[in-house]
């Protein structure tokens, strides 16, 4: 295998671009025998690629204690975006590092950022073909591929890893724990709804939550929202009524149809919700908005000042021209293909019915990218039904965390599956937010409390580790 890298400004910050294979259909001799208990032909020709592609990661040296020490290696696993932004936003690596005497690896996901095969992002999404390397399955080798290589690279064979992740990179955070526990020795899942898949979570577990958050906010901001969707409606069906909706919440193009403003203002209801972190608590300023009536006492004029609280003051809102970002693009192509998460919405919601179907799903993805969803491959290769029940005596060194606020926590991990697969949440908490770099000023002590319990398991993890390395 063959590496390249580049250093940065920064003597404690080392970024690499490894090269990664390819599982792909080229074929090779090999003269291997079979394993076959009955005998036959020896296989001519296997399915391996020696095709390569720079995958990025960023190492911090500047608090590991050394390979000596088998000082641990904490590694944050990128997910459907570029790894410029993450390293900034994830301070659960940093914030801990001094305490763990750590070095810190930050991954990026193939086919985000700069980590793109095919030599181009053009060529790297042309067409299915190229894209079913695109993949979560895929991703995790890579991980595996580069953590093994920065252990021998820096003589750091015996230095356990603890892999952190958050939303889909929780989902690969604990599903690489399952696959490679000889590279990992535990995860942190924030926020990982791994059960959010075939029919383990009721489809309107997102958006009941969501529901939920906004109704415990304000009673009256509730009902206004649930009221809101059949006012759209009305109006809309009376002369010139796209027209006095578009006036009415100042749309930057005149709407073509309610389901655009609809679609809008749900998105950042579940935004608010989702992301309803301290000290400003969107879904309270949302509420706020509506309540406060600053724009009349009419139905429609306080739905707007909701946008207006939530968004600021704008020269316009809903349907701006807008470019697609690579999260936007990547991220449809993995629901479309194996993250298929059939989040619906059903009739004891503050939305309008609108329930995930199946079969509506896939003809929209055939047409789209040529190729069928896999809506049962999440639970075929990684688990999730019964999931007590199988990784109770299997799995191990696992924390999956939650903030029952987020939307999310509805298909995540709640209850303890065993002794060291654990789940620690927070009554109060949103996505991800454990994760995200502490604030001594601001952070809530349920927060606090939180983040501690989450670290004290992974120092009982590794304090365990030594003891067994020691013994053995």
């Amino acid at each position: 295998m063959k590496y390249s890298s580049t250093f940065s400004s920064s003597p404690s910050l080392l970024f690499i671009f490894l090269m990664i294979f390819f599982n792909s259909a080229t074929a090779t001799r090999f003269n291997i025998p079979r394993l076959s208990p009955i005998g036959g032909a020896i296989l001519q020709e296997l399915p391996e690629s020696y095709s390569t592609f720079r995958q990025r990661y960023v190492i911090n040296f500047k608090y590991w204690g050394g390979a000596n020490a088998s000082a641990p290696i904490l590694a944050y696993l990128g997910a459907e975006a570029s790894l410029d932004g993450d390293i900034a936003a994830i301070g659960f690596l940093t914030d801990n590092a001094v305490r763990f005497n750590a070095l810190l690896v930050s991954i990026e996901h193939r086919y985000y950022g700069k980590s793109i095969p095919f030599g181009s992002r053009e060529e790297a999404l042309k067409n299915a073909s190229t894209l079913g390397y695109f993949n979560s399955a895929q991703a995790i080798a890579d991980y595996a591929e580069i953590l093994i290589h920065v252990k021998k690279q820096y003589h750091a064979e015996d230095s356990p890893v603890i892999v952190v992740g958050g939303s889909y990179g929780g989902m690969l955070a604990s599903w690489f724990r399952l696959k490679y526990p000889h590279v990992a020795l535990g995860a942190l899942a924030s926020s990982a709804p791994i059960l959010y898949f075939d029919d383990i979570t009721p489809q309107d577990g997102y958006f009941s939550i969501v529901t939920k958050d906004f109704r415990e906010a304000s009673e009256t901001c509730y009902q206004t929202i649930r009221d809101s969707w059949s006012e759209i409606d009305k109006v809309a069906s009376q002369f010139d009524g796209l027209s006095t909706l578009t006036k009415k919440f100042k749309t930057c193009n005149p709407l073509e149809t309610t389901s655009e403003l609809k679609d809008y203002l749900g998105n950042m209801y579940a935004t608010a919700a989702q992301y309803n972190q301290p000290p400003t608590y969107p879904v309270t300023v949302v509420c706020g908005g509506i309540d406060g009536e600053a724009f009349g006492s009419d139905i429609l004029s306080k739905i707007f000042a909701g946008v207006v609280a939530y968004r600021g003051n704008r020269s316009c809102y809903v349907n701006a021209p807008t470019n697609l970002s690579e999260t936007d693009v990547g991220w449809s192509w993995q629901t479309c293909s194996e993250m298929v998460i059939p989040i619906g919405i059903e009739n004891n919601t503050m939305f309008q019915a609108d329930p995930f179907v199946l079969s509506e799903f896939i003809d929209e993805c055939r047409a789209f990218y040529g190729v069928s969803p896999r809506p049962h491959w999440v639970t075929t290769y990684y688990g999730g039904h019964d999931i007590k029940l199988i990784l109770q005596r299997f799995g191990s060194n696992i924390i999956f965390s939650n903030g029952l606020r987020d939307p999310y926590s509805s298909g995540g991990v709640l209850e303890n599956i065993s002794d060291s697969i654990v789940a620690v949440h927070t009554v109060n908490g949103s996505h991800c937010l454990d994760i995200l770099p502490a604030n001594k000023s601001s952070d809530p002590d349920w927060l606090v409390k939180q983040r501690k319990i989450e670290i004290e398991i992974i120092e009982g993890w590794i304090a365990k580790y030594y003891s067994d390395l020691k013994a053995i």
